[in-house]
């Protein structure tokens, strides 16, 4: 098979190299403009994009914060935005050492002829939007897919579909300069073990690394952006060494040593339990195989306590900052196997997280 060779094979390599280096990973700052709002309600803060914009100046410039990452995933918007000085945040970014990545897919659509499966919609232009958030300064991209697991789910035309949609737009982005980050996430809703999940997420990833071989896309200048193996939302929970053994032994029947880089989503665990079972992964040892990088792109459990502790305030900046930092040096000793635990909980870091359907 002949992989990719366009102009930005050697940064595309590069990229991906980097931010996977041990100690960092992903903040995904990405949400729509309507999940973001959720997360201002909650608050009680106005959904505007003054507030917005605060609430990514606050995470972004957050005092020494960027030691612990090396990659930040922005929407579109927040792509062109400023701090309060007039400074743009991707410029911000790249002075810490940390790629700007950006949001790419238009969100989920139902797959018909499914039990309420869906389907990524936004190929269409993404080769003119990808050349667009070059220019403007990102280096990686993002596309979610969604599968969910059921008494008959996640089916093979989902599997295919999704597979299919993060193969075309693995190859459109890395045509135009962007490291593709692939998510292929099955949710956690539901009463499954974790053998369930386990198989079901073998099956998906299998799947998925066949189309992007089929396609021709350049493996090492990829991330895999998938969700943990764990029991569903509604059955009894498990140690986080169960989780890593179960996770790690999964990737290592389907992702191919090619990929430089597993960035997990937290996937509506608590702060506190993505951080842990993050951290049980890196510890395995003994004659574990694990070929690439394990690291994280948390959203919400970056960000909840943080938010929490802003509260839309100014006066706040300051303690959300330390409760982010917190957060950020607690997932990067996760990284290297060094996490002991606690970090945060009395800012709330083992609240659940867990959304049902969860969109972005």
């Amino acid at each position: 098979m002949s992989c990719f060779k366009g102009k930005y094979h050697d940064e595309l390599i590069k990229n991906a190299a980097y931010i996977g280096t041990p100690g960092k990973g992903i903040l995904a700052a990405d949400e729509s403009t309507g999940t973001i709002g959720k997360r201002l309600e909650s608050i009680k803060v106005e959904n505007v994009e003054s507030n917005r914009q605060a609430l990514r100046e606050l995470l972004l410039c957050t005092p020494g914060a960027v030691q612990y990452l090396s990659g930040a995933i922005l929407f579109e918007e927040t792509l062109y935005q400023k701090t309060a000085s007039g400074k743009p945040f991707v410029d911000v970014l790249k002075e810490g050492g940390v790629l700007p990545g950006i949001k790419v897919d238009k969100g989920t659509v139902d797959l018909p002829g499914t039990n309420g499966e869906t389907a990524t919609q936004g190929l269409d232009g993404l080769a003119a939007r990808c050349q667009q958030y070059y220019a403007a300064g990102a280096r990686f991209a993002k596309w979610r897919a969604v599968l969910k697991i059921g008494a008959n789910e996640p089916s093979q035309l989902a599997i295919d579909e999704n597979a299919h949609g993060l193969a075309r737009y693995a190859v459109i982005c890395q045509e135009n300069g962007l490291v593709p980050i692939v998510e292929p996430e099955i949710l956690v809703d539901g009463s499954h073990s974790i053998e369930r999940c386990a198989d079901v997420t073998e099956r998906v990833l299998a799947a998925v690394y066949k189309l992007l071989n089929d396609h021709h896309v350049l493996l090492e200048g990829t991330l895999l952006k998938p969700n943990m193996v764990t029991p569903g939302s509604e059955s009894k929970k498990v140690a986080p060494e169960v989780i890593a053994e179960h996770t790690v032994r999964a990737l290592q029947r389907t992702v191919p040593a090619a990929v430089p880089v597993v960035v997990f989503l937290s996937g509506g665990q608590s702060e506190e339990e993505a951080t842990m079972n993050l951290n049980a992964m890196n510890k395995l040892g003994g004659n574990v195989k694990k070929p690439w990088s394990l690291s994280f792109s948390y959203g919400r459990a970056l960000q909840q306590s943080t938010i929490k502790a802003w509260a839309g305030k100014k006066e706040n900046v300051s303690k959300a900052q330390s409760v982010f930092l917190g957060r950020c040096k607690a997932n990067s000793e996760a990284t290297l196997g060094k996490y002991a635990g606690g970090a945060g909980l009395a800012d709330g870091a083992s609240d659940s997280l867990h959304e049902k359907d969860y969109k972005y």
